[in-house]
């Protein structure tokens, strides 16, 4: 942020002053300033987002039923408190970039950023420490090699014969022993300790032989899995909300008045949405679910992911359906055949982004959990990060989809689904498509939901 701030107010780092319409470009050096300043905001966000959640999580002990509870509500508000700062951002910090200039408007993330820092490390006496457990991902690798090591080498029928420490604790550092588990067999090759290992009693090489928790660690990832897959297509709706809703917004009605609201900041009513449901699912569905179900939670994670993808179908309905009212009224006053913006004002917007920040509670922090939860607890970061990559491959999902329609639907000389002009197009088509795959989507998703087994400790 201090990079960006620099590149904004030093004369020397910004472009020189546009002249009437001419603007002068930006310097190779220049371009090199600001694009270091977003790099660092990616390696940052990097490092803060896939363990900022597990660690807060962490502060509950999930010995005690009590704190155990709060933890399913820390998720809540952690997300809850996300959303207010996107709101602060996306309306008081853009305003203050396109009134008083790009270097204050930078400047003001970046002195609080150095708060947020100064408060972190000042909790540092408070906070429970879990110890790292060594990288996740050479475990992985480990477990892999030592099963293909071992591939001739037959299981025994009898899983106490598999290696594992006699030490009441696991061999990786903060992590509980995890119990033998009958699925994906070929893995467990890696825990049965040779004729040769057994004469020598040298077991520690772990590249040929891996404990049982070591294995059962991989295992979980893969169970995990088909459940991670399927928050893919969730996020290629939630991608829609920053693209196609945009460009919806922008074929209709964006004034009230003299005043002109431009359409990319309808997504603030997302973050209302999230805002207002956070509480209300904490405080009055949580306690009636917790009736109904009789889990402290109120809904397990897989529940409350299953609701977000039921809702994510009705989010693209009503985006579908605004479309079709719109195009029924471009054809009524004449306007097909020009790009312009048809008498339908853009608040009729409002209940997809409302239904899509909806979707976004149940299941963006369903996912936080879950992955949470059912990580094993030396991963918990790592899975962290899976689910967050969910968002980056949704978005890589929605431009394919985009690019396959586009190249399908404009053959023969067709304008296509989604032309230059929308009055000329069907955007609702688009829109039923993700609907559909929303459906097909919650579909595999509740087939993959019954046959998930969660991890067991000892």
């Amino acid at each position: 942020m201090c990079t960006l701030t620099m590149s904004a107010s030093i004369p020397a780092l910004k472009p020189a002053q546009c002249v009437d319409s001419v603007c002068p470009s930006a310097t190779p050096y220049q371009y090199a300033v600001f694009f270091f300043g977003l790099y660092l905001i990616a390696l940052g966000t990097g490092g803060i987002k896939p363990c900022v959640s597990s660690f807060g999580a962490d502060q509950f002990d999930d010995t005690d039923p009590e704190e155990r509870v709060k933890k399913g509500s820390f998720f809540n508000w952690f997300y809850f408190s996300i959303n207010i700062g996107a709101l602060i951002s996306s309306s008081l910090i853009v305003w203050i970039q396109d009134n008083a200039g790009w270097g204050i408007g930078f400047g003001i993330p970046a002195v609080f950023m150095g708060i947020a820092i100064v408060s972190f490390f000042s909790g540092s006496y408070l906070y429970r420490f879990q110890k790292p457990g060594g990288s996740p991902v050479t475990r992985m690798c480990q477990v892999l090699v030592a099963s293909c090591h071992k591939w001739n080498l037959t299981v025994p029928s009898d899983s106490s014969h598999l290696y594992e420490t006699s030490d009441k604790s696991s061999a990786i550092e903060g992590s509980r022993k995890l119990l033998h588990t009958d699925e994906l067999k070929c893995l467990d090759k890696a825990a049965v300790v040779s004729e040769a290992e057994s004469k020598t009693g040298d077991y520690s090489n772990s590249w040929k032989l891996c404990t049982v928790t070591q294995v059962e660690e991989l295992k979980i990832l893969i169970r995990m899995f088909p459940i991670w897959a399927t928050g893919i297509v969730f996020s290629a709706v939630y991608a829609q909300m920053s693209t196609m809703f945009v460009e919806q917004g922008m074929v209709m009605d964006t004034s009230i008045g003299s005043f002109t609201i431009p359409a990319a900041s309808l997504s603030t009513f997302d973050v209302i949405s999230v805002i207002f449901w956070v509480p209300v699912y904490d405080k009055v569905l949580v306690p009636i679910a917790r009736k109904v179900t009789g889990q402290g939670r109120g809904f397990s994670e897989l529940q409350r992911m299953g609701i977000g993808l039921f809702i994510s179908v009705f989010c693209m309905a009503a985006a579908a359906v605004v479309e079709i009212k719109r195009l029924q009224l471009a054809r009524e006053l004449g306007l097909v055949d020009e790009n312009v913006a048809v008498p339908m004002s853009i608040f009729w917007q409002i209940p997809q982004y409302f239904l899509l920040g909806a979707a976004e509670v149940f299941t963006f922090i369903g996912q936080l959990e879950f992955f949470y939860d059912q990580s094993p607890d030396a991963m918990r970061s790592l899975c962290s990060a899976l689910s967050l990559l969910t968002t980056a491959l949704g978005n890589y999902l929605s431009s394919f989809i985009l690019t396959v329609v586009t190249s399908l639907t404009t053959r023969g000389g067709n304008p296509g689904w989604i032309p230059d002009n929308l009055n000329k197009g069907h955007l609702d088509y688009f829109y039923w498509l993700l609907a559909g795959l929303s459906f097909a989507n919650m579909v595999v998703y509740v087939f993959c939901a019954k046959i998930f087994k969660s991890k067991k400790a000892s």
